[in-house]
């Protein structure tokens, strides 16, 4: 498989893609970030590489709930390269994500994606989310 847990030697790769999505960082952000959610076993990040190349990347929050016996999923972040779209990548690593989820008996998988992604937003439609209001939600 060629989605691997993110690590602090991707922080580059994880910083251009969001870049990709609007975000700068200054040097070294990423990896003081990585460090810290590391701890944190409600988070996790995961990189899709190719031939030595992280060409795509998610970041997960699994939230519990007061009014839900089971937690819900955050996909806070979620980015394939600009270069690399329509190959499977962003597919494959949704479906591993909601694998995850499942796993951890999730209720609900949660996206935010601004307005202008029209693209995403199909993405997520053909995946199996909802629009709710304006977020995506796919229920378990």
């Amino acid at each position: 498989m060629n989605i691997r847990k993110a690590e602090f030697k991707d922080a580059g790769a994880i910083q251009i893609l969001l870049e990709q999505l609007g975000y700068a960082a200054e040097v070294g952000f990423i990896e003081k970030r990585l460090e810290y959610l590391s701890k944190s076993s409600d988070h996790c990040d995961f990189v899709y590489e190719l031939d030595g190349k992280v060409l795509g990347f998610i970041s997960l929050h699994f939230i519990p709930q007061i009014a839900f016996e089971e937690d819900y999923m955050v996909i806070s972040y979620f980015v394939v390269d600009d270069n690399s779209r329509s190959m499977g990548i962003g597919k494959a690593l949704e479906e591993y994500s909601t694998l995850l989820a499942v796993e951890r008996k999730c209720k609900r998988i949660l996206v935010h994606s601004n307005a202008r992604r029209a693209d995403a937003h199909r993405f997520y439609l053909r995946q199996g989310f909802i629009e709710y209001p304006k977020d995506f939600v796919k229920f378990l």
